[in-house]
């Protein structure tokens, strides 16, 4: 009777700690890294920027292009990477529940029917069919039937919280998961943009290739008429042909890469190749640039960028990872049981003499297994090692993807002014070869060089503000904006 009451007692104080949640949860209690980051960045002086915390949650708006607007809707609305994300959302929180359903009872629910009969040669007398030593009810080489219903319960009780820390993981994973999602998105808003803008540039460079074009079919016209009035050599026609063929032989590269911009646009929004081209066929110019951006400071990084986020929450799921391990290294405590009927008669099934149940406490704690715990052990906190590196080194990349972005934008902002003043001396010269060489000062080939460089310097031009445009997208994704919108 004494023993009875010190079991009770014991195992009443175990089931108090688990349904408290007071046991002790081992492992690691996991406290988020201190990141030092500067306080400002290092190409913040260039001109057009400024450190003001920024709103970026619709910076493509700052481009004031409705038809950008638009296509960045709907990719959000149809894009299959982002449906794909949410999807692992999805498996995230069911993996959840798994996890945690290891925190509860556990019931399972049984019914049988058995007919089965003896051997007559497997006992030495008849006294063994009958009695307790027999695995056989009822006479031997008779057949007999046995029903039996009922339910069988186990319950681990989480004493040293393996089961918590699990749980702890899986929510730091389900977070994981949902900023993965939005480091989808913020990577969508960017290309959906940079293949517009390039769609765009493409445009206005098949443009420039078409004027010079025109130009130089006009050079060589007026080159073949003062040729069949003797004022020029068949040297001069032939080289004007040469340029206009070579100009010319430009464009359909242009158009390829134009056509190849369109089919991944459609394909960013879920369409097939050439659902959008009625759309963007259409002559549009590069997007504008606003007059100033504001970046905010380092500090907003750790907390707007996705990417970042993502790896944090994967450094709390690995080291409460490490608890669960440890947790196998302590004593795991079970309450089981079961209940039912049985009986070898239908007809008595239900009555009282056909219950049965049982129900105590079990105790388990490994002794030998070869290092297998401590070895997992120390997998786990290879894999929060792991963990932290990585977190370390997705800030120091952000910071590098963002001061990278500042200084592309801002010199490719020096390189248009320049390519613009270009462009106006190359128009002068290209004029001023052509008055020259009709009055017979200058010889035709100052007129193709000036007609070249004027060409080249144009193309430059249109490459140069596209190329801004992108830089500019390429800064707003490096700063992790756009994800707010979803």
């Amino acid at each position: 009777m004494k023993t009875r009451r010190s079991a009770a007692k014991f195992w009443a104080l175990v089931l108090g700690l688990a349904l408290t949640g007071g046991g002790c949860t081992v492992g690691p209690n996991y406290r988020q890294p201190d990141a030092p980051i500067a306080s400002t960045w290092q190409e913040a002086h260039q001109t057009g920027i400024d450190t003001r915390s920024a709103d970026l949650t619709r910076w493509w708006a700052a481009f004031n292009d409705p038809l950008l607007n638009s296509l960045v809707e709907r990719a959000v609305r149809t894009n299959l990477d982002l449906r794909q994300a949410q999807a692992r959302i999805h498996e995230a929180r069911a993996s959840r529940a798994v996890t945690a359903s290891g925190a509860w009872p556990a019931i399972d629910v049984s019914g049988s029917y058995t007919r089965s009969r003896s051997s007559e040669n497997a006992f030495s007398s008849p006294s063994q069919g009958s009695g307790g030593s027999s695995p056989f009810i009822g006479t031997i080489g008779e057949p007999q039937d046995l029903f039996r219903t009922g339910f069988d319960a186990s319950w681990e009780i989480d004493v040293f919280g393996g089961v918590r820390r699990s749980v702890e993981a899986a929510d730091a994973n389900i977070e994981a998961s949902v900023e993965d999602r939005r480091n989808t998105l913020v990577t969508l808003l960017g290309d959906v943009a940079k293949n517009y803008i390039d769609l765009r540039g493409f445009q206005q460079r098949i443009e420039v290739a078409r004027a010079n074009l025109k130009a130089q079919q006009e050079t060589l016209d007026l080159t073949r008429v003062r040729f069949q009035a003797g004022l020029a050599s068949d040297l001069e026609v032939a080289q004007a042909e040469g340029q206009l063929n070579t100009t010319a032989a430009q464009i359909p590269t242009l158009e390829s890469s134009l056509k190849q911009a369109a089919h991944r646009l459609d394909v960013l929004l879920g369409a097939q190749p050439g659902a959008l081209w009625d759309e963007l066929a259409k002559q549009a110019a590069i997007p504008v640039l606003p007059s100033e951006v504001l970046v905010g400071l380092p500090s907003e990084l750790l907390r707007r960028r996705p990417d970042i986020r993502r790896a944090e929450r994967q450094l709390a799921a690995a080291t409460a990872q490490v608890g669960a391990a440890m947790a196998d290294l302590f004593p795991k405590f079970s309450l089981t049981g079961a209940a039912g009927l049985q009986s070898i008669s239908a007809s008595d099934w239900f009555t009282g003499g056909s219950r049965f149940w049982s129900v105590g406490p079990t105790i388990s704690w490994p002794l030998f297994d070869a290092g297998r715990i401590r070895a997992n052990i120390e997998v786990r906190s290879a894999q929060q090692e792991q963990a932290l590196t990585q977190y370390e080194k997705t800030i120091l990349a952000a910071l590098e993807d963002v001061e990278n972005s500042l200084v592309n934008y801002s010199r490719e902002q020096a390189r248009y002014r320049s390519l613009r003043d270009a462009v106006a001396a190359n128009r002068r010269a290209v004029g001023m070869a052509n008055e020259l060489y009709t009055q017979g000062l200058v010889d035709f080939l100052n007129v193709l060089e000036n007609q070249r460089s004027l060409y080249a310097s144009e193309n430059d031009l249109a490459q140069s503000e596209a190329t801004m445009a992108a830089n500019l997208v390429a800064l707003y994704k490096a700063l992790g904006g756009g994800w707010e919108t979803d």
